[in-house]
């Protein structure tokens, strides 16, 4: 008789089927009263998510999105002021349900935490913000300590959660109505973000879960997809630079674990160059960029792709454009050294888009590129070299009679790099008659005494070097002198001569006819 009644009751679901929704672990309700003596509760009351339905094995899950995004509206109208809705509380701690509600009380923290509160007012939702705090650090350690796979249900809500709080409209904070150059920003502080308490354990958050072996790739990308990439490279427009390093490190981690979405990942880096260099030249975050493709090129395998190759020509080298060159530069540099160390053979074409880029009036960002063309010198073979080294010391020779110090200083001192020196010991035939002019003139003329020594000390090198090669550049250099000379005293005369004339014929009253030839030869 009693197994006959007993037979008649339901019959609690089987540890199978539960394993099969939650991953591998039993997950009924977090309803047992005993736990409602856990600190993390506020009060005597439960949150309205306490009492939701959890999904079962044969019912359909209640944790995606359009349950996070009713909950948000619940708690919305409850911090509005309607008293006829529950009050956002805290959930219990993970130490204090059994193990079998742990997968369970993590989707349900990560429900919790897609609400969205407003950091303008400091005095607004105090409570219900340091309750979501403490829910993030808990999703953090629940995430780090982790031994076990996470299900998809699980990575569903966890990207649901970070898309919520993170993907925002970045508005740009107002400056003092002034505009600001590279060199100004750098010296301003750096414009920080209201909701950072959150946002920061957030990223936290979303760090750690892509750097998690328990985190399959096979399944996080359904979630982790092209269109969640796009919105964490919009984030890297943020002023605060906090965010933009956290993102940077993340950007990074995806890349490392997702091997499918590496190809859309560069592209989509490519068209955010294209736009800035051509369209805005305004963009927070190039260098944060350029950190994670320095990394990105030093792992490409060899020989290099032709893609690769395009994207160096087509966005690296035209990156040295814009006017805020000084707020990246460090980490193009590298970039660009990277490919020519990769590949010898990519020097003549990195050069002669350095050479195509120099600027002309502004002789900071001269400085950098003089630096810069020494780091891919010092990766440049003799072969390359010789492909664009006539051009090039045209441009050193401009840069050596620079009327800024600067700039012929650091000209001069491409000279004491040994790999450099050699280069131009080897091709000193066709550099020397290049550069001469500007080192005579540097000796003799220049007003600052350190480019001065630095000008002797160089032409000491090349008259060691070349004693006979020496003499030659220095008497074919009087000689121009002389025949400069020469023409400027010819044209003296003759400009004298049109005076005495318009003199003669203006005390008779005739009109003055300048000769076109003469006049063009004497401009």
């Amino acid at each position: 008789m009693i197994k006959q009644i007993l037979g008649r009751l339901p019959r609690k679901p089987s540890k199978s089927s539960e394993n099969r929704e939650f991953g591998g672990s039993s997950a009924p309700p977090v309803s047992n009263p005993s736990h409602s003596r856990n600190s993390d509760f506020v009060g005597n009351h439960r949150l309205l998510i306490d009492n939701a339905p959890l999904s079962g094995p044969n019912s359909t899950p209640t944790f995606g999105y359009n349950h996070g995004s009713r909950l948000a509206q619940v708690v919305d109208q409850r911090l509005n002021g309607n008293s006829g809705i529950a009050p956002y509380e805290a959930l219990p701690g993970f130490k204090d349900v059994p193990s079998s509600e742990k997968q369970t009380l993590f989707l349900r923290k990560l429900s919790l935490c897609c609400v969205v509160f407003d950091f303008s007012d400091s005095m607004k939702n105090v409570k219900e913000k340091d309750i979501k705090r403490q829910t993030l650090l808990e999703l953090v350690d629940y995430v780090s300590s982790a031994n076990g796979k996470f299900a998809e249900s699980v990575m569903q809500e966890a990207v649901k959660m970070v898309s919520v709080n993170l993907f925002r409209p970045l508005t740009p904070q107002p400056r003092e109505n002034k505009v600001l150059e590279a060199f100004d920003l750098e010296e301003e502080e750096p414009l920080v973000d209201l909701a950072w308490p959150h946002l920061q354990i957030v990223y936290e958050f979303l760090l750690r879960f892509v750097a998690s072996p328990e985190t399959d790739a096979k399944l996080a990308k359904r979630y982790i997809d092209h269109s969640f990439v796009l919105k964490l490279l919009d984030q890297f427009d943020s002023e605060d630079p906090r965010e933009r390093e956290y993102l940077k490190t993340i950007l990074h981690r995806i890349y490392g674990k997702f091997m499918v979405h590496r190809p859309f990942i560069r592209k989509a880096i490519n068209n955010i160059f294209f736009r800035f260099i051509f369209e805005t030249e305004k963009h927070n975050g190039i260098a944060e960029l350029l950190e994670v493709l320095g990394s990105i090129i030093n792992g490409f395998a060899l020989p290099l792709k032709e893609e690769h190759k395009l994207f160096l020509i087509r966005a690296l080298i035209p990156l040295h454009k814009p006017k805020c060159l000084p707020m990246y530069h460090q980490q193009l540099s590298y970039c660009i050294t990277q490919f020519v160390e990769k590949d010898c053979k990519l020097a003549d074409t990195v050069i002669r888009g350095l050479l195509k880029y120099w600027p002309i009036t502004n002789s900071s960002k001269e400085v950098m590129f003089l630096s810069e063309l020494e780091e891919i010198l010092e990766a440049t073979q003799p072969a390359e070299f010789q492909r664009c080294m006539v051009p090039l010391f045209r441009k050193i020779a401009r840069c050596l009679s620079s009327s800024h110090f600067q700039v012929a200083e650091r000209a001069l001192y491409l000279w004491n790099n040994d790999h450099i020196e050699n280069l131009i010991r080897q091709n000193r035939g066709v550099i020397l008659p290049i550069i001469f002019p500007a080192l005579e003139q540097n000796g003799q003329n220049h007003w600052n005494q350190v480019v001065q020594s630095l000008t002797l000390n160089v032409r000491k090198i090349f008259s060691n070097t070349d004693p006979e090669l020496f003499e030659e550049c220095l008497n074919k250099f009087q000689e121009d002198k002389e025949k400069l000379e020469e023409t400027k005293m010819k044209h003296e005369a003759t400009w004298k001569r049109i005076e005495e004339i318009a003199v003669s014929k203006a005390a008779y009253g005739e009109p003055v006819l300048v000769p076109r030839v003469i006049a063009s030869g004497t401009s």
